[in-house]
């Protein structure tokens, strides 16, 4: 007797002459092979998501600390990829960088500070995974003698068994067996099944002599069947299809391997059954590819959007300085972290667009390499311009004819004012040198100009001028810089008469009413005309304030500690955080007005 469990299996091996029932129905029911073909592009969908270089390394190196590392054979082998691909991307970068520096590229050498922990782990989960082969090849051997003890068994039931033999339950025991014996060898599968099924056969041939035992042993397949139909009936509502599709697999394998043959009349029905929820169950992966499809597409978005914003920094609209590179850098790493943690994208576009997002890293780089290497140009210039004022500032010191030289250091100063930057080692030589040369000119002119009486009353005069334009100072926009400027004024006037000294103490107290009023520190004005004696006493007070503000601020954060998660929406510490953000303000202030004091500013 041919039995439906020989057909379907022999169908599967492909030795089989004859069609099964089951197959001539008109529906192909999903073989073993074709669900872990389709179980692993899930997988590997799900594995394609990018991750940074550090995030892989961690990865790689929790692999070959598991037991078994060799289990992990293709996620390491692609987490080493990732790796590998992202070591080589940013060495070309450091590479296009040496080249755009103006370098020969046969002259380029860089050693990635990642290489030698990557070969490291490499080489360690070789040695393992070779261990790990070995051990299975040796446990695939014992399997192999084992499912053949299991033929052996199978084949003296039938043909040698001794009366009074249950047959019912040694069947029972030898298939369980069967199902529970490890893996051996592919190349050694096929003709093991095979011989398997075929004495399996001959078993229920034998079995068409003893009507009893084939129809306990039809009722009781039936009984599996049932029990395997409810439950594929459980898994049209399971939620994670990607687990329903897992399970049908093994109940498929259930049903060939456990619940063969049934009585005829419930074969064809059982079947039918069973094979209208499997299929009811494959036709939810569109929902579980409609999700990744559409993840993938937000993916794709976002990442464009990134490349995008990366290609916009590269390209300013206007005139790009110092402040906006380093700005553009740090935006420029955000993006590139956010970029490697989005997950993957359409899979015919991921290389176009992983490229896309290495070339405009590449010309963002290029970009701004461009500029600094530009800037170091750039400040060579400034630097001999500023050397040509210096020098003529040096051969004008001792000059006396006042209507020609005090304009001429008067547009020395502006002149150095809006020459840019130096190159840093000479900042503050030259600054002094400038310095020196310009005191020295003013101190001789003060001494000389203010011997003169009539000098005196003019200069009494010119600050009357500039107290009553103090005077009218509000708190309007401008008001500041307003107020600098008649300072800056005032400080360049000379001596007035002795009896009219009074306006200096005057003009003090008026703009202390001005500054307070504006809310700023006479400390932050910005000045200039100030002697080298009033340039230094004006930075000593600075620093001390900086001093006194630094610890007025420790004070109140030390304040703050004492309170449990302490924020500006707690009334009590609102003051609190308004007064630290105040004196921060401040500070920053007066650092800038003493860095400007410093480098001649």
């Amino acid at each position: 007797m041919t039995t439906e469990n020989n057909l379907s299996e022999n169908e599967e091996m492909k030795n089989s002459n004859e069609v099964s029932q089951e197959e001539t129905s008109g529906t192909e029911v999903p073989n073993d092979e074709k669900l872990h073909e389709e179980e692993a592009e899930h997988e590997e969908e799900h594995e394609d998501v990018e991750i940074t270089l550090a995030d892989a390394l961690k990865e790689m190196e929790k692999i070959i600390n598991a037991p078994n590392a060799g289990e992990d054979f293709k996620k390491f082998n692609l987490l080493k990829e990732k790796a590998s691909h992202y070591i080589h991307d940013e060495v070309e970068d450091k590479k296009h960088e040496y080249v755009d520096a103006g370098n020969a590229p046969e002259n380029f050498s860089y050693e990635h500070p990642s290489q030698a922990r990557f070969s490291a782990l490499v080489n360690i989960f070789k040695e393992k995974n070779d261990t790990y082969q070995r051990g299975q090849e040796e446990e695939q051997k014992k399997n192999l003698e084992h499912r053949q003890t299991i033929i052996e068994r199978l084949k003296n039931l039938y043909t040698n068994s001794e009366p009074g033999t249950n047959l019912f339950k040694s069947i029972r025991e030898i298939k369980e067996d069967w199902s529970n014996a490890g893996q051996v060898a592919k190349s050694e599968f096929k003709i093991l099944n095979n011989n398997y099924f075929h004495h399996l056969n001959q078993f229920y041939q034998m079995l068409d002599l003893n009507k009893e035992f084939l129809e306990q042993e039809y009722n009781h397949n039936l009984e599996k069947r049932q029990h395997i139909i409810e439950r594929a009936k459980q898994l049209e509502h399971e939620p994670v299809i990607q687990k329903a599709l897992n399970e049908l697999q093994y109940l498929h394998k259930l049903w060939k391997e456990e619940a063969e043959p049934v009585a005829e009349e419930f074969r064809e029905k059982t079947w039918e059954e069973f094979k209208e929820i499997s299929n009811k169950i494959h036709e939810r992966k569109s929902e579980l590819s409609a999700a990744i499809e559409t993840e993938q597409a937000a993916n794709l978005e976002k990442k464009t959007q990134i490349i995008a914003e990366i290609k916009k920094l590269s390209e300013p609209a206007e005139t790009p300085n110092h402040n906006y590179w380093q700005n553009s850098i740090r935006r420029v790493e955000d993006l590139r972290s956010e970029f490697l943690k989005t997950g993957s994208v359409p899979r015919k576009l991921s290389n176009q667009n992983w490229n896309d997002f290495k070339t405009t890293l590449r010309s963002f780089n290029t970009t701004k390499n461009t500029y600094y290497k530009s800037l170091k140009g750039s400040q060579q210039s400034n630097l001999e311009e500023k050397l040509k004022l210096i020098q003529t500032a040096q051969d004008n010191q001792a000059n006396e004819e006042w209507d020609i030289a005090v304009p001429l250091f008067k547009k020395l100063q502006e002149d150095w004012k809006k020459i840019g930057h130096v190159p840093k080692s000479m900042t503050n030589k030259i600054w002094d040198d400038f310095r020196d040369a310009c005191n020295a000119f003013f101190n001789n002119y003060r001494e000389k100009s203010n011997t003169s009486t009539d000098n005196w009353k003019e200069n009494y005069k010119n600050k009357k001028a500039i107290l009553d334009d103090l005077k009218t100072v509000t708190n309007e926009e401008g008001s500041i810089e307003r107020i600098e400027a008649i300072k800056t004024a005032w400080n360049n006037i000379g001596k007035v008469p002795r009896d009219k000294i009074s306006i200096n103490s005057e003009f003090n107290k008026t703009l202390r009413e001005k500054l307070k009023l504006n809310k700023i520190n006479e400390l932050e004005l910005k000045e200039e005309g100030l002697s080298e004696n009033q340039l230094t006493d004006k930075a000593r007070k600075i620093k001390n304030q900086i001093s006194d503000l630094e610890a007025e601020i420790v004070k109140l954060e030390n304040n703050l500690a004492f309170f449990k998660n302490p924020t500006k929406d707690n009334p009590l510490l609102k003051d609190t955080f308004d007064s630290i953000d105040e004196k921060k303000a401040h500070l920053e202030t007066l650092k800038q007005n003493l860095h400007s004091i410093i480098a001649g500013e």
